[in-house]
């Protein structure tokens, strides 16, 4: 969804977001998923003006080894910077082995911790948003990372597990007294996963609280919500996930309100051409990644359409009849296919 070309302009909003001495402009980033934000779909939507990209979620013990098959999380394409390593796992000594990994490939901007992942297999290991349990175990894997690598060190997370356990006061003050240099904050709490309520209110509060950047997460679905968090909410900017699927184009309309200019949308078949780079592009990521593993149970033509299924889902919100079309882009097998299906959903 976007604003429609003639509406009103908005004020520009002051280019403030400093991540250590990282300026990022726009003020917006693109969410961490797993899955989802790989080489191909980040080169787009920095191409589209996204102030920073992330990774995918990266295992700190793996990347730490050097093993191939974590390496390849991590690859990067031209024209993707500034980019995020983003990585998880509970070890304070084995996260900034993995930083330092990271840090010695040249690719990256800055490093960022994950502990706010709800998934229960990573929570059980006291990764993700299990480091939400303990603020102080947090803070020396952000020591212990700071201390190992020159690059700015950062953490996503989220308010706390429920609306009966928040805990992100606590957390905030971790991070940066850890020496972080900015949080990327998402507004709902563990429970909710990735629905309902973002508790905005709450992530203004926390940057009244803490001095390092703040950048608020969650419910974002318009240039209009952005420009109206970063205006209300006063954060430093924006970090934007599901939004973004099926339509990067939405970066590019941020960085225009930000700037005070007139949007003018995509035509529908610039939005194919870029849709179906992004699916190419996937299909030569895959290749790469047969290369790291001894036995393939997968083509990666197949492999990588499948992928680009939960982008197709995503364009479909709100469609009438979007039940039926679901059924058929889901169908999808081939890169052939994929284009027939984005002409008949694009107009």
């Amino acid at each position: 969804m976007s604003t429609p070309p003639d509406a009103p302009v908005a004020a520009p909003v002051p280019a403030g977001l400093m991540i250590g001495s990282l300026r990022v402009w726009p003020p917006t980033a693109l969410a961490p998923m797993a899955g989802i934000t790989t080489a191909p779909f980040r080169q787009i939507c920095r191409r589209l003006r996204c102030g920073l990209v992330a990774t995918e979620l990266t295992n700190a013990e793996g990347l730490a080894r050097r093993a191939p098959k974590t390496l390849h999380f991590l690859e990067s394409w031209p024209d993707e910077r500034p980019l995020a390593a983003h990585i998880y796992g509970h070890d304070p000594e084995i996260m900034a082995r993995a930083a330092v990994v990271a840090e010695e490939l040249g690719r990256f901007d800055l490093i960022d911790i994950n502990a706010g992942c709800p998934a229960p297999k990573i929570m059980r290991r006291g990764e993700g948003a299990g480091l939400m349990k303990s603020p102080e175990k947090l803070k020396l894997i952000v020591q212990a990372v700071c201390s190992a690598v020159k690059l700015p060190v950062t953490v996503k997370t989220r308010i706390g597990f429920t609306y009966e356990r928040i805990v992100i006061s606590e957390v905030a003050q971790a991070v940066e007294e850890g020496g972080g240099a900015a949080l990327f904050l998402h507004g709902r709490t563990v429970d909710r996963r990735h629905a309902g309520f973002a508790d905005w209110a709450l992530i203004s509060r926390i940057k009244q609280e803490r001095k390092i950047p703040v950048i608020g997460n969650g419910g974002i679905l318009t240039a209009a919500d952005a420009l109206q968090r970063i205006t209300e909410a006063k954060v430093d900017g924006v970090m934007i996930g599901r939004a973004a699927l099926g339509t990067p184009w939405l970066f590019d309309e941020i960085a225009a309100r930000c700037e005070g200019r007139v949007w003018t949308p995509p035509a529908p078949a610039e939005k194919i051409a870029l849709l179906m780079e992004m699916v190419e592009g996937l299909v030569r990521l895959t290749e790469m990644e047969h290369k790291h593993r001894r036995r393939v149970h997968y083509l990666p033509e197949p492999s990588a359409v499948m992928q680009f299924r939960t982008h197709l889902a995503h364009l479909l919100r709100g469609r009438v009849h979007q039940r039926d079309l679901m059924r058929q882009c889901m169908s999808v097998k081939t890169v052939a296919d994929v284009r027939a299906a984005l002409e008949a959903v694009i107009t």
